[in-house]
């Protein structure tokens, strides 16, 4: 089969689930996941929109988290729950590339948008009076641009070269979506080279950020020690704390599919850490936000206050 003919055929993923009763009930997991993941990604959203006191920069970079979790979860589980149903898993080859854009860029995107959050912490916690200055809402507006910006060129360079090798063998992708690693093991072309280009380009862009992130919190905790009054230390603890848990749960994931060699991990374990960080991340980041962070608990509060008083009426 010629590339031509490759670029029109459709690709077939494997589902997570069978038909037993077991796979059943995972599925309906799966789903009311995916459900509780939008409703509270889109609360967080409406309340840092509808609160003045969340219109600081730390909650604007957060409304920006609350996006990507929100895409992250609709790119690949919709069309995953669709081939459940329906019994079977083809996607077509425009389908395919729309997964592998759109999740490669937000991907890179969110991973410098949380080395940016970190810097954020840095900033309130070690430099508190320049705050207003260095995070002024142009530097803030950059920030989410740059992120916005590095996960496009990110996607417009890979999708492209990924698509273009021939896919003259097996149509059956062993994922249950596009994912760059698993459509490369198809190609009936030598992808070594691009293969290794990704890999060093993986680690790149993982450890600079992560660099950052490091080097950010170490001068937090550094700051967060020598502070005096107890409740500063327990504020700044509850806020840096539940940043430094999204990063652990986002960078461990991709530091396994990215950074870990292919040939120690297998099909199945690549399937349960992409199922891991497109829906099981960020379904758990507005309740890690909404329950450490007291400004959030206190705009809930107030907006379900106010849905009960008009209801009164």
């Amino acid at each position: 089969m010629d590339m031509n003919a490759s670029v029109v055929s459709d690709f077939i993923l494997v589902n997570l689930f069978g038909r037993s009763g077991s796979h059943q009930i995972l599925f309906s997991l799966v789903a009311t996941m995916f459900v509780m993941g939008l409703l509270g990604n889109a609360v967080l959203l409406f309340l840092i929109h509808e609160d003045p006191r969340l219109h600081t920069p730390m909650y604007f970079l957060l409304s920006q988290l609350s996006l990507f979790d929100i895409g992250f979860p609709l790119v690949t589980i919709p069309k995953m729950a669709s081939d459940f149903l329906r019994g079977e898993g083809s996607i077509s080859f425009g389908g395919c590339a729309a997964q592998i854009f759109f999740l490669t860029m937000m991907g890179v995107a969110e991973g410098v948008l949380l080395a940016l959050m970190s810097y954020d912490r840095y900033v309130a916690v070690c430099c508190p009076l320049q705050y207003p200055v260095l995070m002024r809402r142009q530097v803030c507006l950059l920030m989410v641009g740059s992120s916005w910006l590095a996960g496009v060129l990110n996607a417009c360079i890979q999708t492209p070269i990924t698509l273009h090798f021939p896919y003259c063998a097996s149509r059956i992708v062993d994922h249950f979506f596009c994912e760059v690693p698993a459509l490369l093991k198809l190609s009936c072309a030598d992808t070594s080279a691009y293969e290794l280009a990704l890999s060093t380009s993986g680690v790149l862009i993982l450890l600079l950020p992560l660099s950052l992130i490091a080097t950010s919190y170490s001068h937090v905790l550094k700051a967060v020690l020598r502070m005096r009054s107890e409740e500063a230390r327990k504020k700044a603890f509850a806020t840096c704390s539940s940043h430094i848990t999204v990063v652990g749960l986002f960078y461990g994931a991709a530091v396994f599919i990215y950074m870990v060699p292919g040939a120690y991990h297998s099909p199945h374990q690549d399937n349960v850490v992409s199922l891991f960080y497109s829906l099981v991340t960020p379904t758990l980041n507005p309740l890690i936000y909404s329950l450490r962070n007291r400004e959030v608990r206190v705009a809930l509060v107030k907006v379900l206050s106010r849905a009960a008083l008009r209801l009164n009426r």
